[in-house]
């Protein structure tokens, strides 16, 4: 059994809200084959960095407008805060 990935996305509603377009449409507009796509949209694959860059760039949106990731742990609130660290505190430099 695939384990699900924890990055969710609004690829569905994005493409409907830009003239429906299709899955096939943009999956040639960022270059992958529609079974990838249809694997990235149901949320069964996550994409490289590049191509999630690709499609929020297609629907002129920021990342985030598109994907968001759950992770599980983390901060309180499964969050990372700006400027925080996973390490105990010693200065990196």
């Amino acid at each position: 059994m695939v384990k699900p990935t924890r990055v969710t996305d609004t690829i569905r509603a994005q493409r409907f809200a830009h003239d429906e377009m299709t899955q096939a449409e943009l999956a040639r507009r960022i270059g992958v084959s529609r079974q990838t796509f249809i694997a990235i949209e149901q949320g069964r694959y996550s994409p490289s960095l590049e191509t999630a860059f690709q499609i929020a760039q297609v629907f002129g949106v920021p990342l985030d407008g598109v994907f968001q990731y759950s992770a599980d742990g983390g901060g309180a609130n499964g969050t990372c805060t700006p400027g925080g660290t996973d390490d105990d505190g010693g200065d990196s430099r």
